[in-house]
């Protein structure tokens, strides 16, 4: 694939920037979370928010929607709810005699799932395939998406009462696990002002179109990646393969999604190219969710995000060729 023009990447910064405004209009004082959630999105990824109960997840996934432009759903996830609630179901026609296929809530351009893990581990595997391959498959019969198609998931902390843990080959599928956390005590006080226009999703102007988003998507995919910088890529993940801290590594798919992700933040910050401290800066998130700490390390209070900071650290980066 070629490799974007300077044209094309300077008209992407300028509606990556818009659509950061836009959205961080409702999300105040939030804006590096913002950015990293839309260039996850340009990245082909889909999102997954972890935070307390009240801390904008929902509002930072709607915001986003609707910044978007296109089709949105939203799925309230609860125990009681059923694969087929998600992904749509075979129904017989009285009149006509006929099966005919209903589509589910997924087919849309963003899908919201809201407390996804308030769901048991059937129902949220549902979303595995679609996820993964734009598919949903019925009785044998294969059914697309549309494209742009992007899931922005919110979860509340696995050690509240009600809650089930994602299985490992679904965290997998998201690209990026973002914290929210709290505001600073300047922008929390702006959020509570009577009349602020913190959390209006309403007010949060449409910027592009699925289309747009779409074309924009597959053009990041010819931002140059040096064979440096992926061997870089590479020995991160083989530091977390390898780690005694660590009984599950980055897998390979980890890896090419970290790829991706930097090759949309590079264009976010105008360059065609991606340089060392993209990884560093995408690591953590695009990573750390998929690692599992051994017992022992769990036991000594070691964190996932702690133990991707620490290997990073400790790979050497990549050093510009003079010219």
């Amino acid at each position: 694939m070629s490799t974007p023009s300077a044209q094309q990447v300077a008209d992407f910064r300028l509606l990556h920037t818009d659509i950061v405004d836009a959205v961080s209009g409702a999300i105040q004082g939030k804006r590096a979370v913002v950015e990293l959630a839309v260039t996850c999105l340009f990245a082909g990824g889909h999102v997954l928010l972890e935070d307390v109960p009240g801390t904008g997840k929902t509002t930072l996934a709607r915001s986003i929607a609707a910044a978007l432009g296109g089709s949105s759903r939203r799925i309230q996830f609860t125990p009681d709810l059923l694969p087929a609630d998600i992904t749509g179901t075979a129904v017989f026609e009285p009149g006509s005699g006929e099966i005919s296929f209903r589509p589910g809530p997924v087919f849309t351009n963003v899908l919201l799932a809201d407390e996804i893990n308030r769901a048991a581990a059937k129902t949220q595997s549902a979303l595995l395939e679609v996820m993964a391959e734009r598919t949903v498959t019925v009785d044998g019969v294969g059914h697309l998406v549309p494209d742009p198609f992007v899931v922005i998931a919110t979860q509340n902390p696995v050690d509240l009462d009600g809650t089930y843990r994602l299985p490992e080959a679904q965290l997998d599928r998201f690209l990026m696990r973002i914290t929210l956390g709290y505001p600073d005590p300047e922008h929390e006080i702006e959020v509570l002002r009577p009349g602020s226009g913190a959390g209006v999703v309403e007010a949060v102007t449409e910027v592009t179109d699925p289309d747009r988003v779409a074309a924009v998507a597959a053009s990041l995919r010819g931002i140059h990646v040096a064979d440096p910088l992926l061997g870089y890529v590479r020995a991160i993940g083989a530091a977390t393969r390898s780690d005694d801290r660590l009984r599950l590594g980055a897998s390979t798919r980890a890896l090419r999604g970290l790829i991706s992700a930097c090759q949309a933040f590079a264009a976010s910050q105008g360059r065609h190219y991606v340089v060392p401290s993209d990884v560093q800066r995408l690591a953590e998130p695009v990573l750390a969710h998929r690692l599992i700490p051994t017992r022992d390390a769990l036991l000594a209070g070691e964190d996932p995000a702690a133990i991707v900071a620490d290997l990073v650290a400790g790979v050497e980066a990549p050093r510009p060729v003079p010219a």
